[in-house]
């Protein structure tokens, strides 16, 4: 069921949501985005730029996140605003099993002209790998 702004309560939460990204996923989303950095599928470059290995993108990261708002609230077009701070680096290794996301969300304020302000974080391995992630949602 759609959530309702007259039926939304502060401090509630969103359904979780888990997700698995692999190395496809990776190449999928550089397609879609344009963004080929070869950090994002070269295992070398990765480690000679630092890197424990090759990660997901970040944006790919956040937009995970705010599709889970947009799943809870029922229209993706509502969300009218998003963004977050990217914590660690999400480590996808080169197997079949990939790696989890878990997105956690409560709604964190309801505000006069019928937004609320969803706080998201996204945990990998038990980390916290994207934090202050927000999303501003119109409901009806």
């Amino acid at each position: 069921m759609r959530p309702n702004w007259d039926d939304v309560q502060e401090g509630s939460a969103l359904p979780e949501r888990v997700v698995r990204l692999d190395r496809a996923d990776l190449v999928r989303y550089a397609g879609a985005s344009g963004d080929f950095n070869i950090i994002h599928w070269n295992a070398r470059a990765a480690v000679a730029a630092g890197l424990p290995d090759v990660i997901a993108h970040g944006m790919l990261t956040l937009a995970l996140a705010v599709g889970t708002v947009g799943d809870w609230c029922g229209d993706p077009a509502a969300v009218v605003e998003c963004g977050g701070r990217f914590a660690k680096p999400v480590v996808v290794p080169d197997d079949a099993a990939g790696v989890e996301l878990r997105v956690v969300g409560t709604v964190g304020r309801k505000c006069v002209d019928r937004t609320v302000r969803v706080d998201i974080t996204v945990f990998c391995g038990g980390e916290k790998v994207l934090t202050k992630a927000r999303a501003v949602v119109r409901l009806a």
